[in-house]
């Protein structure tokens, strides 16, 4: 193995990235080496490059979402072979914090997310927890496989633990792109009816109704609280996910729910929403619920379903670029280029 590889790295005082050669890091006790296969462009990655969320470290590797097989393996680490095909959790438990010492590292106080806290995987090898790694069915391709660790599994986490909908309820979803588009896939797999994707865009609506989508609305739709409640046959949502994040998507969400309504805010923007009076968001019971992330055993549940046809991902990788291209992947996701759901970097 060579001493250097190819990495792409994010400079926080500047606030651009650059594809540079660095050492290949070595995995310490409990950790694996990872050879990339494939990483994601997330909206996350480009939130912390244009600022809106805070660097944490001066220099870092950006990519969170990665699969690949394993390299080699460091000291301690057994149940894994060189060559396993593998997807890499997006973050850590700190280890330290009180939740921590007491065993609860699901509900870690200070989690460490992978490409903020510590280095990432748009890179040629990346090194993960070998306790963070989950298995890839030989029949399930590693770009598939690659979008599991967060474009898949923080809408299964939104659906399934935040949202906890159960058969026969509403379900809205407000934006559908890379995270919209798998909770309303998601949505439909646990028995949700109807399941309302909103959008402003119409192709990326067609699209919706294509993977799994009942009804689709423009949000801009001065009748569009009114269309729900005909779908709903008068009773309105369920409940809401909005995986855009801004004021105007929030506000409309909380709006189009029934009393007693779960409202889950997965899309994330430095914009403020509002509840309204509380009097009312008292009277009408409505419920805003914040998520983030997934559970690593969450990967293993969606590897499985993918593995045996319950969950179709064939169309969610939109395009595939090279680690010198990232520059140009980054571009057309914030321009929505193609309407992509996820696009990946292959090393």
């Amino acid at each position: 193995m060579a001493a250097t590889m190819r990495a792409e790295r994010f400079y926080a005082d500047t606030k651009t990235i650059a594809l540079e050669d660095v050492p290949i890091p070595d995995p310490g006790p409990g950790e694996v080496l990872v050879k990339v296969a494939f990483c994601g462009i997330c909206h996350s990655d480009l939130s912390l490059i244009n600022g809106t969320f805070p660097p944490q470290l001066p220099v870092v590797i950006q990519g969170h979402e990665a699969s690949g097989t394993i390299a080699a393996l460091g000291a301690g680490v057994t149940g894994w072979n060189e060559g396993d095909r593998v997807v890499v959790a997006a973050g850590r438990p700190c280890q330290r914090c009180p939740n921590c010492r007491r065993g609860d590292v699901v509900n870690c106080l200070r989690i460490q997310l992978m490409a903020f806290a510590y280095d990432g995987a748009w890179a040629e090898y990346t090194v993960a927890q070998a306790v963070g790694l989950t298995r890839v069915p030989d029949n399930v391709p590693l770009e598939q496989a690659a979008i599991l660790a967060d474009a898949v599994s923080t809408p299964y986490g939104a659906v399934v633990r935040t949202g906890q909908v159960a058969v026969g309820e509403s379900v809205g979803v407000w934006g559908v792109g890379g995270l919209g588009t798998h909770t309303v896939q998601l949505a439909r797999l646990v028995g949700a009816v109807p399941v309302i994707a909103v959008d402003i865009n119409p192709v990326v609506l067609d699209r919706a109704l294509e993977l799994g989508a009942d009804h689709a609305f423009d949000s801009r739709d001065e009748r569009l609280p009114d269309k729900i409640a005909e779908v709903t046959e008068g009773r309105k949502l369920d409940v809401a996910f909005d995986a855009v994040g801004v004021k105007a998507t929030f506000e409309q969400a909380l709006d189009c729910l029934t009393p007693g309504g779960r409202l889950v805010g997965v899309g994330m923007s430095a914009e403020a929403p509002t509840i309204g009076p509380t009097a009312m968001f008292g009277l009408t019971r409505k419920q805003v619920l914040g998520h983030l992330g997934y559970q690593n055993a969450d990967i293993a549940t969606l590897a499985k379903l993918v593995s045996l046809g319950r969950l179709d991902l064939s169309r969610s990788i939109s395009e595939i670029v090279s680690l010198e291209d990232v520059a140009s992947g980054i571009e057309k996701l914030e321009r929505q280029d193609g309407d992509p759901i996820r696009i990946l970097v292959k090393p």
